[in-house]
C-alpha cells in the first residue's frame, strides 16, 4: 500500500516536472506556451494535421460511446440473444 501511495505522488504529486523549461518556452507559440517542451509546430500545417487528428478521434469517441451504451440491436435473432439465454 505504501508503494503505491509513492508511486501515485511520484506521478501526479509533482507539477513542475511537466512544465517546460525556460528556452522551449520562449521557442514555443503563445497557444502553447507553458505547457509544452521541446521544438513547436515548424508551419501552420502541423497545426491542422492535430486539429483534424483530434477531430476524429473525439468523432469516434462520441459514436463509441454511443453504440455501446445505445446499440440499437432489437431483433430477436440478433447473437446477443444466445448469449443472453
Amino acid at each position: 500500500m505504501r508503494r503505491s501511495i509513492l508511486l501515485f505522488c511520484s506521478f501526479f504529486g509533482s507539477g513542475s516536472i511537466a512544465m517546460a523549461c525556460t528556452v522551449c518556452e520562449r521557442r514555443q507559440p503563445g497557444l502553447l506556451r507553458g505547457i509544452s517542451h521541446g521544438a513547436g509546430p515548424e508551419s501552420r500545417w502541423d497545426l491542422w494535421i492535430v486539429a483534424i487528428v483530434a477531430a476524429i478521434v473525439a468523432v469516434s469517441l462520441f459514436f463509441s460511446v454511443k453504440w455501446l451504451l445505445w446499440p440499437g440491436e432489437t431483433s430477436a435473432s440478433h447473437i446477443k440473444r444466445s448469449i443472453f439465454k
